[in-house]
């Protein structure tokens, strides 16, 4: 296996940032499409190819699906400023409870998903999933956004995951950017999710900046570099990568805390996914987590890793 490379600075120039703006909200309408083509173009001899497949049909379930949905109900205006007043994401954890669009959404990837090739194992759980009672399925949504799914019923829960995923980002689409505000380190101001990863962008106008993507809404909000998105030290920061890597990927690790969330250099390589590309460099955790560095991020995608 591939060893770590020595330790190095981030060296990327961010003399061209200009005032970037702190969050960018989702496009549903493009989002799973784009993620579905990375999978698949990253599957090619990849140890995992078979595994990213499969995560490229269902990101393309994803998006199909957004053609049928009924209308989402966003948080009330008075929400929407209590929010904003207090400094909390305006998308609480549990705005899929009860909520016909979030059912609409499962249900209707459950019917796509059906027809993607996948193990027998993927089919079982697929089969239990559409089994599953509403209070079932709540409790596993819930699971799924506290990040406390049991061991034993992982492969069943990445289906619900991904229907959170669309729903949570049509949610986050329908919000003022310019109402948000930071809520806390690592945490995504429109949903208060996890990062999945973070992006050294390329856009006309925060060239060089950094932005932390959620693993829930895929809201991206700007971050500053060369700080821990976990703990906010900017002491022992330091880049790893795997030996033979490009310089587009690398594990951003802290001295501090003794974590790590993956930094990809999107504006060397604009096709960068934060989801499907963390999927892809699996290599990079293990080897991590052997050198003592525990995984600060959340991607529903690698339930079963």
């Amino acid at each position: 296996m591939s060893k770590i490379d020595s330790l190095q600075p981030d060296p990327t120039v961010i003399g061209e940032v200009a005032e970037p703006p702190f969050v960018r909200l989702p496009d549903p309408a493009t989002l799973f499409k784009i993620r579905a083509e990375r999978f698949l173009a990253l599957a090619p001899q990849h140890p995992l190819a078979p595994y990213l497949q499969f995560l490229s049909g269902l990101s393309s379930c994803q998006h199909a699906l957004q053609e049928a949905l009924p209308a989402i109900e966003l948080p009330s205006d008075a929400e929407r400023q209590r929010a904003h007043t207090h400094a909390m994401p305006p998308l609480g954890a549990a705005r899929q409870d009860g909520d016909p669009a979030f059912a609409a959404t499962l249900q209707r990837l459950l019917e796509l998903a059906s027809d993607l090739e996948m193990p027998a194992a993927a089919h079982a759980a697929l089969a239990a999933v559409c089994a599953a009672d509403a209070a079932a399925i709540a409790e596993m949504a819930r699971a799924v956004l506290a990040h406390e799914i049991p061991v034993e019923q992982v492969a069943s829960h990445v289906f619900v995951a991904a229907a959170l995923q669309v729903h949570y980002a049509r949610l986050a689409a329908g919000l003022d950017a310019k109402q948000l505000v930071p809520v806390g380190d690592g945490v995504c101001p429109a949903c208060g999710g996890a990062p999945v990863a973070s992006l050294v962008v390329g856009w006309p106008g925060a060239h060089g900046a950094r932005f932390c993507v959620c693993s829930g809404c895929a809201t991206q909000w700007n971050y500053v570099r060369i700080k821990c998105t976990l703990c906010s030290s900017n002491e022992g920061i330091s880049y790893k990568e795997v030996e033979g890597g490009d310089g587009t990927l690398w594990g951003e690790t802290c001295a501090s805390c003794h974590g790590y969330v993956k930094i990809l250099h999107q504006h060397k390589n604009p096709g960068l996914d934060p989801v499907a590309d963390d999927v892809a460099s699996l290599a990079l955790d293990l080897l991590l987590r052997e050198t003592g560095y525990r995984r600060g991020s959340v991607n529903p995608l690698l339930l079963g890793y």
